[in-house]
């Protein structure tokens, strides 16, 4: 219980980053431990204490296993997370190279 309650914490603490700080950069990583959380979660659900492996075997009747599911929807998820962090660093520098800065209320006010 208390790795899910660490795992809500860690969430928070990104979206903290994501809701109040004005630097794209402190975004883009508010937004990574995000991602991180989410994952961590769905590993989490998917955990047995003292589970097997499951790899049916025809002689051992295994009744406790690690469900599989979400630890292959989160191979999915680190891939799209990558290529999300990707295009967001890929605007973070256009927008730098434009405005010289990372400040969302400078780059509003020069806008246009």
């Amino acid at each position: 219980m208390s790795l899910f309650i660490l795992c809500i914490l860690l969430f928070a603490i990104g979206l903290f980053c994501l809701l109040v700080k004005k630097n794209l950069v402190k975004k883009i990583i508010g937004l990574g431990i995000v991602e991180y959380a989410i994952n961590l979660f769905f590993i989490l659900v998917g955990y047995r204490t003292a589970g097997e492996a499951p790899i049916l075997d025809k002689q051992a009747a295994v009744t406790n296993f690690v469900d599989p599911l979400p630890q292959a929807l989160i191979l999915t998820s680190i891939v799209i997370g990558l290529a999300i962090t990707a295009l967001m660093v890929a605007v973070a520098v256009r927008l730098y190279e434009k405005y010289r800065t990372f400040d969302i209320n400078e780059i509003r006010r020069l806008r246009g």
